[in-house]
């Protein structure tokens, strides 16, 4: 029964992921929290910013993080093909936009085909892009959400993976939905990576990895 073993210990292996982040890292935090270690393994933090606390939250859990900033390079094109280098060196096999506030072009997108998935705070397709929230506020909503979504070339227009919702009749500040908002990001986000772990979810178009697109 050795082989059998041996096919078994294959298959168990955590799926390694990379997460791209721009600001605080909570949702970092939950999947390292939650899915690290277990389901995936995150071997890749990466952000947009320099000064993202994030990336502290990567160097406390000794996940190697690195800075790609537009501003460091001539086109976003040229960032978004170290980037995905980077991350290809790494084995990554699924990337993770948590909080991360650039738009990918379509050339990562290919590199990395149907394994890149995004949490945004409204119940898509309602309020996408920017300060989604504020937009809901401002139309006079009383039910928010979260939705977790395949990355396509649009802005917020990738397959839907999951939502969730809850009642806020009587929010009136921006902070105070995403508070309420956060613990389901976390949720819905990591349950996304274990389904994809798992071989569960499928973007509608084949997933070819690291592989130059």
């Amino acid at each position: 029964m050795t082989w059998l073993t041996g096919i078994v210990a294959r298959v168990a292996e955590p799926l390694p992921i990379a997460v791209l982040v721009s600001g605080a890292g909570t949702n970092l935090q939950a999947l390292l929290d939650t899915v690290h270690g277990r389901e995936a393994e995150i071997v890749a933090v990466a952000s947009s910013v320099a000064a993202a606390p994030a990336l502290q939250r990567a160097a406390a859990a000794g996940v190697p993080h690195a800075v790609f900033a537009r501003g460091d390079n001539a086109e976003r094109s040229l960032r978004d093909q170290a980037l995905g280098e980077w991350l290809a060196d790494r084995g990554v096999r699924l990337v993770v936009l948590a909080g991360y506030m650039e738009l990918l072009g379509g050339a990562f997108l290919a590199r990395f085909r149907g394994a890149v998935i995004n949490v945004h705070p409204s119940l898509l397709p309602a309020f996408p892009g920017l300060q989604a929230i504020e937009q809901a506020l401002s139309y006079g909503v009383k039910v928010f959400g979260v939705t977790v979504h395949f990355v396509d070339e649009g802005v917020d227009t990738g397959p839907v993976i999951s939502q969730r919702a809850v009642e806020l009749p009587a929010a009136r500040e921006a902070e105070e939905v995403r508070a309420a908002l956060r613990p389901l990001e976390h949720s819905l986000l990591a349950d996304a990576v274990r389904r994809f772990a798992a071989g569960e979810l499928d973007a509608g178009v084949p997933a070819v990895g690291t592989g130059e697109g």
